[in-house]
């Protein structure tokens, strides 16, 4: 993890270059970064204690990105999500959002985009 303290990025997605990307972004923003390449890496790591939020990609091998959003619903787990998919309709975005997303972005999603959501998802837990 880098960064400064206090807010965490957990960018879950199996695609290595685009945690790459993602994390260099959000680095250069002076955002700390989780890496992972799975919903079950995210799982072994995640502390819902600390204040962040989680991009979560939705196609994954294993555990899908709905599947995990699902799962910390059950839990209770409020961390805000922003989900980031290269393929989405509108019945997988409904899925989506009932599950608990806060946004959904496309694949490729804008800079500026992105890093406004994060600020955003950091000011919903009161950051």
């Amino acid at each position: 993890m880098e960064g400064s303290a206090g807010n965490r990025v957990y960018v879950v997605d199996d695609d290595e270059a685009v945690r790459d990307s993602t994390c260099f972004l959000l680095k250069s923003a002076d955002i700390a970064t989780i890496d992972c390449p799975s919903a079950d890496a995210f799982l072994e790591v995640f502390d819902p204690n600390v204040a962040g939020c989680i991009l979560l990609d939705l196609h994954m091998p294993g555990m899908s990105g709905l599947e995990l959003l699902e799962l910390m619903q059950s839990r209770g787990l409020k961390t805000p999500v922003i989900v980031i998919s290269g393929r989405m309709d509108t019945v997988l975005s409904d899925l989506v959002k009932r599950a608990g997303a806060m946004a959904i972005l496309n694949k490729p999603s804008s800079d500026d985009e992105l890093l406004a959501l994060v600020k955003q998802a950091f000011s919903l837990r009161g950051t």
